[in-house]
Parts: C-alpha cells; sequence; structure tokens
C-alpha cells in the first residue's frame, strides 16, 4: 500500500552561523502571534470539517494497523509453526486460515484507506477553498494605504500560499502524525504481552529523540522567516516589474531590472543552501544514530528476554517487525516537523498581514443610511495623512449644497483628492463629521454610502475583463442596452465599436492595450451608468485632446444637472462654468466664489486664469497648478 504523501514544499531556513544578512527579523513576537493564527485558522477548518476530517484522520491510522502490523503476526504464526511441526506432517491447507486472515487483514486496510483518503480529498477541497474565501474577504475588508504599501505580487502569492499550504499541513498531519499514533498505541499494547521492558525501551527512544531535536528545530523557525521574506522580496520584484513592463521598456532597463532579480534569487539561494547543510549535519545526524540504536535496543532486548525462555521465535520476529516500524518515526520525525513549519509558515505570511486591523472600519451598529437629498458637508475636519507631521485639514468647513456642482482648485498637496477620498471614507478623518445629507457618514456602512457616489479619478484603472464589464462594473444590473448608451454618451463607442470584438474586446492588465484618453471615456461611461446622486471628477477629463473634452463636457453636465457634483480640474475652463469654485491652498479653503467673482477680485485663482487663459504653459504653473 503507498498512500497519497504529504507534499514537501521545500527546504526550509537558513544556516545558524551566517551573518546579519541571515539574521531574522526583530520582531519575532509578531511572527509568533502570526503563526499562532494560523494554526488557530487551520484548525478551525478542520473542526468545521469534523463529519469528513474526523474519518480522514482515523482511517488512514487504522488501515495501517492491518497493513503493516497485523501480516507480520501472521507470518510469525506460520514460521513458528513450520518450526515446531514436521514440514511432512503440515499440508497447504493447514495454513488457509491464515493464508485468509493475512488476504482479508491487508485487503481491508486498504479499503480504509481508501476511504481515507476519499474524506480527505474532500476535508481538503472544502478547507482550500474556505480559506481562498476568507483570505480574500480579509483583503477586501483592508483600506486603501494598505494596497499602497504592499505589492501585489506578493500579496498574490501570501494569499494562494495561506489556502493552498492547507493541503499540505492536513496531509502531513494524517499520514504521518496519525496514522502513526494509533498504529503505535496497537504495537505497545501489544509488545507489554511479551515484556514490559519493550513498550518502555520504545518509548525511551522516542522521548530522547523528541527533547534532543526540538531544540535544533525551533532554532530553524526564525530562519524560515528570513527565506520567505527573500523569496517575497523576489516575487514582489518580479510582479513590480512586470506591471511596469512599458516604463522598462521606454528606458532600456531590461538589464537593471535583470540584475536586481539576479540578487534576490541569489540571497534566497544562499539562505536555501545552508539551510539544507543545516539539515544535513546538524539533524540528521541526531536523528539517523537514534533511530539506529532504538532498533538495536529493541533485538538486545528480545535475544536477553528470548535466552530466557520469556519470548518465542515468533515473538522475537514480532518484535523486530514492529520496531523497525514504529521506530521509522524517529527518521521521519524532522520531515514530519518540516512539512508542518513550512506549510505553516507560508499562512503566517498571510495571517501576519491580518494582525493590524483596518483603519476604516464599519460602525459596530451602523445606522440606516436615508440622508434628505445629497447635500455634503465637512464640519470641522481635522486630518494628517499617515507618517505626516503636520495636519493637513485643521477644522477644515465646507458645504456643497444638495445639486450644487462645486470645482475644487489649488496647488498640488493642497487637499482636493484628499477630499474626495475623505468624502469615500477611503481614509477617516481625526476629528469633526463629514455628513451626506444631514448623515454622518461614519455611522453608515461603507458600502452603503459609496452607493451614493460616482467617482472616476485621475487615472482610471480598468479590469483586465472585456470593455461591456468595465462599464457595467458601474452598475453591475446594466442591460446591454445601458452599456451602450453610457458609451455613447461618454463618447467611448466611437473606438469601442471600431475594434473587431467590440465590447467584448478585453482591455489588458489595468487597461494597458487602451490609451489613456480611452481609459478615461470608459471611466466616465462606468459613471454615467452609476447614475448616483454624487458624482466626484478628479481630473477625469485630463488626458483627453481639447476636442474630445468638448465632447464629452456635455455630457458630463447632463450627468452633473441631477448630481451634487465636486469636481477637480487643472484646465480652468473645465471648471469654469460650475456654480461655485473653492480655491485650496495647504489645506485651507483661501477663496471661493464663481468664475466671474474670483477673477473680478484679483487673488489666486485670477492669477492662475491669467496665465491659461493668455495660453502660456510656464513652468511656475506647473507649481502652482498640479
Amino acid at each position: 500500500m503507498v498512500p497519497r504523501l504529504a507534499t514537501t514544499l521545500g527546504k526550509e531556513g537558513a544556516d545558524m552561523t551566517a551573518t546579519t544578512e541571515l539574521d531574522a527579523p526583530a520582531d519575532t513576537t509578531r511572527r509568533s502571534r502570526a503563526m499562532r493564527r494560523a494554526i488557530g485558522a487551520y484548525f478551525g477548518q478542520l473542526r468545521t470539517d469534523w463529519r469528513v476530517s474526523v474519518p480522514a484522520l482515523v482511517l488512514p491510522g487504522l488501515g495501517s494497523i492491518l497493513t503493516v502490523y497485523l501480516p507480520p503476526l501472521v507470518v510469525a504464526d506460520v514460521i513458528t509453526r513450520l518450526v515446531d511441526s514436521e514440514l511432512d506432517e503440515l499440508s497447504v491447507g493447514d495454513f488457509l486460515p491464515s493464508i485468509a486472515l493475512f488476504a482479508v487483514a491487508w485487503l481491508s486496510g486498504e479499503v480504509l484507506w481508501r476511504i481515507g483518503i476519499h474524506f480527505l480529498n474532500r476535508a481538503d477541497s472544502r478547507g482550500i477553498e474556505r480559506l481562498y474565501l476568507g483570505g480574500m474577504d480579509e483583503l477586501l475588508a483592508k483600506d486603501l494605504s494598505f494596497f499602497h504599501d504592499n505589492f501585489a505580487g506578493s500579496l498574490t502569492k501570501k494569499v494562494i500560499g495561506y489556502a493552498k499550504s492547507y493541503e499540505a499541513f492536513v496531509d502531513t498531519f494524517t499520514f504521518n502524525i496519525v496514522s502513526n499514533v494509533l498504529p503505535m498505541v496497537f504495537v505497545l499494547f501489544w509488545l507489554w504481552r511479551y515484556s514490559p521492558w519493550l513498550p518502555a525501551s520504545i518509548v525511551f527512544w522516542l522521548v530522547l529523540t523528541f527533547v534532543c531535536v526540538i531544540p535544533l528545530i525551533r532554532r530553524r523557525k526564525r530562519l524560515v522567516d528570513v527565506r520567505e521574506e527573500a523569496s517575497n522580496e523576489a516575487a514582489g520584484h518580479v510582479a513590480d516589474s512586470i506591471s511596469n513592463m512599458e516604463a522598462v521598456r521606454a528606458f532600456a532597463r531590461e538589464p537593471h531590472e535583470a540584475e536586481i532579480h539576479k540578487k534576490n534569487v541569489q540571497r534566497w539561494a544562499r539562505r536555501a543552501l545552508r539551510s539544507w547543510d543545516y539539515q544535513n549535519r546538524r539533524v540528521d545526524l541526531v536523528t539517523t544514530p537514534m533511530y539506529v540504536f532504538s532498533n538495536v535496543s529493541g533485538l538486545v532486548i528480545a535475544i536477553l528476554v528470548g535466552r530466557g525462555g520469556l519470548l518465542s521465535i515468533e515473538a522475537i520476529l514480532v518484535t523486530f517487525s514492529f520496531y523497525a516500524n514504529v521506530t521509522r518515526v524517529m527518521w521521519d520525525f524532522n520531515h514530519i516537523y518540516r512539512n508542518l513549519e513550512t506549510s505553516l509558515a507560508e499562512a503566517a505570511q498571510f495571517t501576519e498581514l491580518l494582525l493590524d486591523p483596518p483603519t476604516v472600519l464599519d460602525p459596530a451598529g451602523p445606522e440606516p443610511f436615508t440622508p434628505h437629498g445629497a447635500s455634503v458637508r465637512f464640519e470641522r475636519v481635522d486630518f494628517r495623512h499617515r507618517d505626516a507631521g503636520e495636519r493637513l485639514f485643521d477644522g477644515l468647513d465646507l458645504i456643497v449644497g444638495d445639486g450644487e456642482k462645486v470645482g475644487l482648485i489649488g496647488r498640488s498637496g493642497g487637499g482636493k483628492t484628499t477630499i474626495t477620498k475623505l468624502l469615500l471614507r477611503l481614509m477617516d478623518i481625526e476629528g469633526g463629521r463629514i455628513l451626506i445629507g444631514g448623515q454622518d457618514i461614519a455611522r453608515v456602512r461603507q458600502a452603503d454610502l459609496r452607493d451614493m457616489v460616482a467617482y472616476v479619478p485621475q487615472d482610471p484603472v480598468m479590469f483586465h475583463r472585456s470593455l461591456r464589464d468595465n462599464i457595467a462594473f458601474g452598475r453591475l444590473d446594466a442591460t446591454d442596452d445601458e452599456v451602450r448608451a453610457a458609451a455613447e454618451a461618454a463618447h467611448a463607442a466611437e473606438f469601442i465599436e471600431e475594434l473587431p470584438e467590440g465590447y467584448e474586446t478585453l482591455v489588458g492588465e489595468r487597461g494597458i492595450k487602451l490609451s489613456g484618453g480611452q481609459r478615461q471615456r470608459v471611466a466616465i461611461a462606468r459613471a454615467i451608468i452609476r447614475q448616483a446622486p454624487i458624482l466626484v471628477l478628479d481630473e477625469a477629463t485630463s488626458a483627453l485632446d481639447s476636442e474630445s473634452e468638448g465632447l464629452i463636457q456635455g455630457a458630463l453636465h447632463t450627468l452633473m444637472e441631477r448630481s451634487t457634483s465636486l469636481v477637480i480640474a487643472h484646465r480652468l475652463s473645465t471648471v469654469q462654468q460650475m456654480d461655485r469654485l473653492v480655491v485650496l491652498d495647504r489645506g485651507v479653503v483661501v477663496e471661493q466664489g464663481t468664475h466671474t467673482e474670483l477673477v473680478a477680485s484679483g487673488g489666486t485663482y485670477a492669477g492662475l486664469w491669467a496665465r491659461q487663459s493668455g495660453g502660456f504653459l510656464l513652468e511656475e504653473l506647473d507649481e502652482a497648478v498640479a
């Protein structure tokens, strides 16, 4: 019988004698917490699926008793009968019961193994499925800054490892632990019938091996973390290079990126090689002699007891056979621990991400979102960016009336885009309130809030899906006719319908197959189809030429007629017709009014307007308007 072997996920760690390059991460407490969380998650899956996990764990152990340990008893009995009797006195028929018992025991054991694996396959698949779904849910719950701080490739590797490593964990636990524990109980009981010294010897050597090996393996734990960090760095760099391949090509930086990748891989390889040497020269040098000495001691005890007439030939054969099988766990002990450690280390790479809760959370008892209209009010709002020293907003007050169209103007870093992100609760404020229709947005579910808003960013990112799917992302139940109507209103239908596959054309990762202007038109179509009461445009037409912008402006103004609108634009002609313009400088409202009023006042806005309307593109304009 050859069971499905547990997956070996690689050789762990790095040499304990390595230089500071291989020093373990300082925050060992955090890693320990992540490991405990991973263990809890995996055993939680086993508890949830106990109807399949219990037979999956138990049946292979029972099968091992019938296939590995019962047959030697039958063979030993046959040998004893042959030795004690004259050969011509026995016929094959005299051994038929033994033969039948041998065949039935072995076949029954194989059946139990097959049934156990049947349940194990279901336990694995259900657990992996649930972990995949839970892992994605955990990522979706993170705030936007989390994704700014982590490589997409590294996050992908971690969430996949979190789910897939469950298979290796459960398989190792089943085939190498439980399937050894149950037979060991059987062996200890059986050998006790011959002599108490036999099971006592087994227990002694198992305990001694455990005591000697565990400290060595524990010293390797932090090295697994170091190795995983090197692996994640390499994966993150590959993902970063691929996602920015256009820049790599444009600047002819292929050799530079290849050199970075080479260094990452070499750093991983050095750590891997040292870990394998550590395994071979230290851990195996402890387990191998103990495995040999345990079997020697079993043979010696059997001979000594047999000379005293206390053991028959049958018992001596059974004793040695049982010893050889049971004590093999000493040889496998490090392999078992390594597989468990590797799978849990993979999972802990992901669970460590969960130790820091999202900074933007739904309230414990959210209110129903029933705003009175679509007015927006920033009331004494305080806010600073993470890791920033001074506050960007210190008591900011800003009111946008229901149905009012407001343009936000100002220098780069003045807070224009931050206002839109705070309105969407992509970030949270430190003090004050933000209200929509008189209701505090911090008291409602984020999903309910964002259903109220259609958002078009300056650099819209597309999904690697069809153009139809990208437009309908604004409203998932949109019909094909509504998608086409939105595309026509955004003047996106002009280029979409010229494509061979039309609306079913895949746009590539992040919309790489589309030009910047085409992506903006698709994003505007997405906002049009959403039909939200609040419209937020952050440089939504910056990538369009003047002719295209003129065409789309009409569609946007039609959309704004039925929405409360916040519009950020560097091209001041875009916001000239807004009901009100708000000029921001370093988080402070320095001017507000209509275009005519602000031009007449001769302030900051008037200066900007004079430069742009005069057609000058001066370097200071880049500093004044970003």
